[in-house]
């Protein structure tokens, strides 16, 4: 409730707060699945970084899944990331993670759902490996890996990764941008007279790679003409 109505953080009652934390432990009867939809409210809500915090001070954390030594100093950087992008509540506690075990612990306490823990590990894994670009397509390490995935929601990743960087531009650029369909088939080189499966399957492949190289700009013609120059 705090996180809904208090203008500014930190105007607290003592006596609320002493209650709190001379009630903590109760939290350890409470289903896991309640606690997260409240907890939810909080990661997108206002002063975030404040409450969750406050959480630690008041000894709350501990019943409710939490890591002990959450990275605090991360969750104030990345609590200001998304300020102004909508982040899914996973997106700004994957902030408070160190490794896998607290995604695991976590789950084992809240009961979150499949595509959330996964989002923690994508982030957790990703977080500092998958940056942009130098020069003028810094979205192309997104985009290549977005086009060498085979899962289905790593678009919506990925965002939520860009979120987790503080890329706000890039946000925007990536929801503009739609994935592009590779414009060679295996019809189209066994026109040119490669009717080898295990020839065509390795020309497809390395058309593919010309057609990543070119930033997916390259069109039939132009990666059909690779071929003819071989």
């Amino acid at each position: 409730f705090y996180g809904r109505i208090a203008e500014k953080p930190g105007d607290h009652e003592c006596s609320t707060l002493q209650a709190i934390r001379d009630n903590a432990k109760g939290l350890a009867g409470i289903s896991g699945e309640r606690i997260w939809v409240e907890l939810k409210k909080i990661l997108i809500g206002n002063h975030v970084n404040h409450l969750v915090r406050l959480l630690y001070e008041l000894d709350v954390a501990q019943y409710i899944g939490l890591p002990v030594n959450g990275s605090l100093d991360e969750l104030d950087r990345v609590s200001k990331n998304t300020e102004n992008v909508c982040p899914k509540p996973m997106t700004v506690l994957t902030s408070l993670f160190r490794g896998k075990d607290d995604v695991t612990n976590l789950d084992l306490r809240l009961k979150i759902s499949k595509e959330e823990k996964n989002l923690g590990f994508f982030l957790l894994k990703h977080r500092e490996d998958l940056t942009k670009a130098a020069g003028p397509e810094p979205l192309k390490p997104y985009q290549d890996f977005i086009m060498d995935s085979r899962e289905t929601n790593t678009i919506s990743r990925i965002l939520e990764l860009l979120k987790y960087q503080g890329e706000e531009q890039l946000v925007k650029e990536m929801q503009q941008w739609t994935v592009p369909t590779f414009p060679v088939s295996g019809h189209d080189l066994r026109k040119m007279g490669i009717t080898c499966g295990k020839e065509i399957g390795s020309a497809l492949q390395q058309l593919r790679e010309e057609w990543k190289k070119s930033g997916y700009r390259m069109d039939k013609e132009e990666l059909l003409s690779c071929m003819r120059k071989e």
